[in-house]
């Protein structure tokens, strides 16, 4: 085999190997209020589901207010097959622009975070 196809074929099963990893990772794939969302009411609760389980000891939200402040928040639980992290808002939510920063450890190991923010009208 010539060195140049031995060369493509070792990269080609390198990116192969990485790219497994990369979807193994709990990744969001959806929240309630929606990413980028507006609500006329404001939420009781925020439901955030990945793409796999996730290990709830190790996973959580943070969300500020427009002001910056933290925004108070229940303990979380898991639903839908562990898939998706429910959280209590225990703060009564005015109009403006929340931002939630989250972070996840799946239940093979795999960390992942992000934020994303959802406005509530007046």
């Amino acid at each position: 085999m010539p060195p140049i196809k031995k060369l493509l074929l070792a990269a080609g099963a390198i990116s192969l190997a990485f790219a497994g990893q990369a979807i193994a990772h709990a990744h969001l794939k959806s929240a309630v209020p929606a990413a980028d969302g507006t609500v006329k009411t404001a939420p009781s609760e925020l439901d955030l589901t990945f793409s796999e389980g996730l290990n709830l000891k190790f996973s959580g939200i943070k969300v500020t207010g427009p002001d910056k402040a933290a925004v108070k928040t229940g303990k979380g639980m898991l639903m839908n097959k562990d898939t998706t992290l429910m959280v209590p808002v225990t703060d009564k939510l005015s109009a403006g622009k929340y931002t939630v920063e989250w972070h996840a450890l799946s239940t093979d190991g795999h960390k992942t975070n992000g934020t994303y923010s959802f406005t509530v009208s007046p």
